[in-house]
């Protein structure tokens, strides 16, 4: 069992994450409407699978939040204020772009996320990191993904 002060901190750390999922959701459906190219058919199929995932992720980490006795942050305020996540205005609009951004992203959530394991372990709070680390397995294969359209 976590002390109060375990629990805190394990809920301050996922709600760094459930900011960064649903800013990268965001950045992820803004590809999905404004993708333009002659592969447009293509990305934007897959870019609509990558928000759709992200949106299951987005309500577990939530409920994940509130199992801590926290509430999640659910304002874009405070993601804007918790995300390291970064928005860049666009130049271009094409696949190659929006794929290059949304693998930094994605990159620096797993970095993020094996910080928040190796954090967690520390406390007797198996199932948290157990969850990380499938979370953690989901967004490199997704970066594996997205490097592999850029070669």
């Amino acid at each position: 069992m976590l002390t109060k002060e375990q629990n805190k901190k394990v809920a301050e750390i996922l709600s760094q994450l459930l900011a960064d999922e649903s800013i990268l959701y965001l950045k992820t459906r803004n590809a999905h409407w404004n993708v333009e190219g002659p592969d447009f058919k293509t990305v934007h199929v897959y870019f609509e699978e990558l928000y759709t995932e992200l949106q299951v992720v987005i309500d577990d980490v939530a409920e994940k939040i509130r199992t801590k006795q926290y509430y999640a942050p659910a304002t874009m305020s405070e993601y804007l204020e918790l995300t390291q996540l970064k928005e860049e205005r666009k130049e271009k609009y094409d696949s190659l772009t929006f794929i290059e951004e949304l693998l930094k992203d994605h990159e620096t959530i797993c970095e993020s996320l094996n910080k928040a394991i190796q954090e967690i372990e520390e406390y007797p709070d198996v199932a948290t990191s157990d969850y990380l680390t499938g979370l953690l397995e989901q967004h490199q294969k997704t970066a594996w993904m997205l490097r592999s359209h850029l070669k």
